[in-house]
């Protein structure tokens, strides 16, 4: 065996003792990079990436199944596309895509009771997929123009929708009715289940309504206008706006609350900071200059720290929420926007 062959040996073995040593941790940052479509999984303790695979065409949005093993990311296309690409995160892998069919234009997503849940804005609709039979098996039309981002309370009641085009929030909440028999009274249908009733409450808020929140109280919903540069604030129970915030951020892409609540993070592709406000006295608290314009926010689960995708920079920051203050940088694909936390069990 001449050295040559030799050498090539060790280098192959060593590169696969790397890879091999590249596994998956237990919990994990996922980050979307729209231009070269890429998914990264990083590790949340160094803001190393650990393994890069394809996420399929224009991604904009992902999460994580409940286990932190597969994950799910929408493939918008404008609202032209109508796949969800699906990757193991353990074998870093893309497994088959989920086909939606004539439901075009998938963007929001979120998996909560087993299920993944998705709007579709071509079409106008929320679904559900069920990963164990791989069917969608729920489809609600809102009538709005450009259903964007989706939260499903783990109730799965009700299921708050922003509407950009239409400027509006939908709230969907849902009943059981009992069956009447043809003509006749509920107990002429006895034999037959309740079924349910959808009801949709359309609430009206600022142009550009797309980055939105739940309170984790579950009592508000707080939503960024990006063309009014305001923040509308929406009580769940009455079902209408309580208060509009002359907040000045004009091209507002997402908000998030802290874990514990008490603030609320609010991303802008129009300008060069993350601002800050405090959720009870609805005071700006801070503005952190991080780039060139941000999108995607995601809240660390145990509350200390928070990753912003300054999208037009191609990185994506960690900042401290004890100081507020950036302590860090993950370089992971071109363009990051979306971002998830996977937590294995």
């Amino acid at each position: 065996m001449t050295f040559k062959l030799l050498s090539g040996l060790a280098l192959f073995c060593a590169l696969a003792i790397l890879l091999h040593a590249a596994e998956t941790p237990q919990a994990s940052l996922l980050i979307l990079g729209k231009s070269d479509q890429t998914l990264s999984i990083v590790d949340p303790a160094t803001l190393k990436v650990i393994a890069q695979l394809p996420a399929g065409p224009d991604p904009h949005e992902v999460i994580a199944s409940e286990d932190g093993r597969i994950a799910y990311i929408s493939n918008y296309g404008g609202g032209s596309y109508n796949t969800i690409t699906v990757a193991d995160l353990l074998a870093q892998k893309v497994l088959p895509v989920i086909d939606l069919g004539a439901l075009r234009g998938p963007h929001g997503l979120t998996f909560v009771a087993g299920k993944l849940w998705f709007t579709a804005e071509g079409a106008k609709v929320v679904g559900s997929y069920e990963p164990t039979t791989q069917k969608i098996d729920w489809v609600l039309g809102t009538g709005q123009d450009r259903t964007h981002m989706i939260y499903v309370f783990p109730s799965l009641n009700p299921i708050i929708t922003t509407n950009v085009s239409s400027a509006t929030v939908t709230l969907i909440e849902k009943t059981n009715v009992a069956n009447r028999g043809p003509g006749g009274p509920p107990s002429a249908a006895a034999s037959n289940p309740a079924r349910a009733n959808w009801t949709e409450t359309v609430i009206p808020v600022g142009k550009g309504s797309e980055g939105f929140d739940v309170s984790p109280d579950g009592k508000e919903i707080w939503v960024a206008n990006a063309q009014d540069g305001t923040i509308s604030m929406i009580d769940i129970a009455a079902k209408k706006v309580i208060q509009t915030l002359d907040a000045n951020v004009r091209g507002a892409n997402r908000l998030k609350f802290t874990v514990d609540g008490k603030l609320a993070l609010v991303s802008s592709l129009g300008g060069s900071d993350l601002v800050i406000f405090d959720r009870l006295t609805r005071k700006e608290v801070k503005r952190i200059k991080v780039g060139h314009g941000a999108a995607g926010i995601l809240m660390q689960p145990d509350g200390s720290r928070a990753f912003v995708a300054c999208t037009p920079d191609n990185y994506v920051v960690a900042i401290d929420l004890k100081s507020l203050e950036v302590f860090g940088k993950i370089t992971a694909g071109k363009n990051p926007d979306g971002l998830a936390w996977a937590q294995r069990k």
